[in-house]
């Protein structure tokens, strides 16, 4: 069976633990009003500035998180202070950066090695395309599948993270798999969750420019402070992260956010339904 990782977000719970000592530490937080559903995203984005780097965690099927998106990206082109915009939804090494502010979506596609299938353009296109018509580049900060395998076989990646935080990536991708990956792919998987997330910390600070800000998009269980991206960032790299949140419970993650934009509810939806089902076998042909 082959399995596939689903992709809203599975982190909140699983990071609790360290939530609670992070706490105990002191976190600093920024105050909810500054964030909340009523203020402008320009004066939420100006909030959480100056920073080198601001990390945006979306689930992927919330549409209101896109429009956020969209607005967070002509905040930080309004203001003149937009480094660039990197996404979990393309590959390192993938850029517009050659491509003039006209360009049709169809260049940017190509340069980016967009795959609709995956990542549908309907969502993300507007704030990719509101980043090329301000001159800002858009880069791509995931992993590339070719480097998957070998990522899966580094041990190395074992000791990227401590090893509270490794054990709760670990559970983290059980639950991403709904509990039915073999217990022999756990440690591969993880390795791969790891090497993203180091891929992309990577891209972000060679994106970086002196007073301005790197935008990242990427899945709300890639940006948290105490298991993400944040963790592979060097030291002098200022950063903020922000997780959107559709509907849920008011849940206290300042130790793994800076701040959290809520928007409505979803519709129930079971994401592990598809993996339960049976594998059908192929009807043969007469």
């Amino acid at each position: 069976m082959r399995f596939r990782p689903l992709r809203p977000l599975y982190a909140s719970r699983l990071v609790a633990p360290l939530l609670a000592a992070a706490l105990l530490a002191g976190c600093a937080a920024f105050s909810a009003g500054a964030h909340g559903p009523d203020v402008p995203v320009a004066r939420r984005v100006a909030a959480l500035l100056p920073t080198d780097v601001l990390l945006l965690g979306e689930q992927h099927d919330a549409p209101e998180h896109h429009a956020l998106e969209r607005e967070t990206v002509q905040a930080l082109a309004g203001r003149g202070q937009f480094a660039a915009l990197a996404l979990e939804m393309a590959e390192e090494g993938r850029s517009s950066a050659r491509l003039p502010a006209d360009a049709t979506d169809a260049q940017v596609q190509t340069a980016l090695g967009w795959s609709d299938k995956a990542w549908p353009w309907t969502r993300y296109g507007p704030s990719v395309m509101a980043a090329v018509r301000a001159g800002v580049p858009v880069v791509g900060a995931n992993l590339p599948r070719a480097r998957m395998k070998d990522a899966m076989a580094d041990v190395s990646l074992d000791v990227q993270l401590n090893g509270e935080a490794y054990t709760m990536q670990q559970e983290a991708v059980r639950e991403g798999h709904c509990k039915l990956l073999p217990e022999s792919q756990i440690g591969p998987m993880t390795r791969i969750q790891v090497a993203r997330d180091r891929a992309m910390a990577q891209a972000v600070v060679k994106a970086r420019q002196p007073g301005k800000t790197v935008l990242l998009i990427a899945g709300a269980g890639h940006v948290t402070k105490v298991l993400g991206v944040p963790q592979h960032l060097p030291t002098d790299v200022s950063v903020k992260t922000v997780r959107l949140q559709a509907g849920g419970p008011a849940e206290d993650d300042t130790a793994a956010y800076d701040a959290t934009w809520r928007t409505p509810a979803m519709p129930e939806k079971d994401y592990c339904a598809e993996l339960r089902q049976p594998t059908q076998p192929a009807t043969k042909r007469p």
